[in-house]
């Protein structure tokens, strides 16, 4: 089976996460797709299989080398799909020989993918692309991450000439709503380090992403018949209205790149007597984050000074930047860029705007960069990726096993 045939079947599975269930995982969907993965790692012949109630499925390969102190490395990917879109009854379609024209996506609804709106796609030209029939998004993540993962540890099943350590593999739920790895058990993983296959374009590595934090502030109003609420109606929805505009106009994510930080408003649910906005803050700098929180209490703060006691301001972190926890294991890195140029791929150091369970895994004691899976437009209808570039992932999994087995590196 190829990492295509991989990846085509486990599209089909429906497992779009979803933060309002206090579930672990969040959706049944997950459980079923993690049980299929499981029996399929068990026919492939891998030992210590284990899966937990939580949904995190764990793996196997046994080392091939008798050489001292070879590291034991691991490979993660996560089972969800965005709760941004519908993942059920995904239909992908291959596009072969791409030829840098529109794609009709869904002629009924007139849906088309374009290199006008998306240049990105002429990158591609003459390679096969999968792309969505326009209903749902594709799932490539992060399930193209799954496919390249077994499908490079099947490769190194079949090439037993390859020596190499022994390699975890592990496929987590929940990490499109920021919980992926909050029961992920690292000591049982038992990795020295590990590389999340959960980035984007081809050659893409990252060890920088930004700090994260989700703010909630609740305006409670009152209704009064509005023939009758001079001085006596509080209207929740102006108030908050009045909140949104204060933060910086340009500081959001439709104006930001790079390193830049911004705030961005998720949602709004309200009634004249109840309005909640919900936010989501995110900086590189921890500094510049620390002071972004800050601008939501003052500005809370202020609104309260206007209309007592009407705002309240819930903040809660939800991950920070690897990149403290990766410049002391900066060999990581480098094996990585090794493998990739094996593998024929000229490595891309970028700072991932957004953030990976690699990040909170970090923290937690497991060094993990993020490593490319070949996807592009996630979370959307748009969604594609090239299939050279998940042969290519798939062989930089396997040119990392190859490095560390040759002794590169030290346990």
């Amino acid at each position: 089976m190829t990492v295509v045939d991989r990846f085509l079947q486990y599209v089909r599975f429906d497992t779009q996460s979803d933060e309002l269930t206090n579930l672990t995982p969040s959706t049944p969907g997950q459980m079923i797709f993690a049980q299929h993965l499981q029996e399929e790692l068990q026919q492939m012949g891998l030992e210590d299989i284990t899966l937990d109630d939580n949904g995190y499925l764990m793996a196997t390969l046994p080392a091939n080398t008798s050489k001292p102190g070879v590291p034991t490395i691991g490979f993660i990917a996560h089972l969800d799909t965005s709760p941004d879109m519908s993942g059920r009854h995904v239909a992908p379609r291959i596009v072969e020989n791409y030829d840098g024209q529109d794609i009709t996506l869904n002629a009924d609804k007139q849906i088309v993918l374009s290199p006008s709106e998306f240049p990105e796609l002429l990158n591609y030209v003459g390679q096969n692309l999968i792309v969505t029939d326009g209903n749902t998004l594709l799932g490539a993540d992060d399930k193209a991450g799954i496919a390249e993962i077994i499908s490079a540890v099947a490769y190194l099943q079949k090439h037993p000439e390859i020596e190499h350590g022994k390699i975890r593999i592990a496929f987590n739920p929940d990490e499109e709503i920021g919980q992926g790895a909050h029961k992920f058990d690292v000591e049982r993983f038992g990795a020295d380090w590990a590389y999340t296959m959960d980035g984007g374009e081809v050659g893409e590595l990252e060890y920088e992403n930004f700090n994260a934090a989700v703010a909630r502030i609740t305006f409670t109003g009152r209704n009064v018949h509005p023939g009758y609420a001079k001085h006596k109606m509080i209207n929740s929805i102006r108030i908050a209205n009045q909140f949104i505009i204060m933060l910086p106009r340009w500081e959001t994510p439709e104006h930001t790149e790079g390193y830049e930080g911004f705030y961005h408003l998720t949602s709004i649910e309200g009634t004249v007597e109840k309005t909640v906005l919900t936010y989501i803050i995110r900086d590189h700098d921890r500094d510049r984050f620390e002071r972004r929180k800050k601008e939501m209490e003052h500005l809370t703060r202020k609104i309260n000074n206007e209309f007592p006691g009407v705002a309240s301001l819930e903040i809660q972190d939800q991950y920070y930047n690897m990149r403290e926890k990766i410049e002391p294991v900066m060999h990581i890195i480098e094996v990585a860029e090794e493998a990739m140029r094996r593998a024929g791929v000229t490595p891309h150091v970028v700072p991932i705007r957004g953030g990976t369970d690699g990040a909170q895994l970090s923290f937690k004691g497991l060094p993990c960069p993020n490593i490319f899976a070949g996807g592009l437009n996630f979370h959307g209808r748009y969604e594609f990726v090239p299939i050279p570039s998940m042969e290519k992932a798939t062989m930089t999994i396997v040119e990392i096993a190859r490095l560390v087995g040759e002794g590169v590196v030290k346990a």
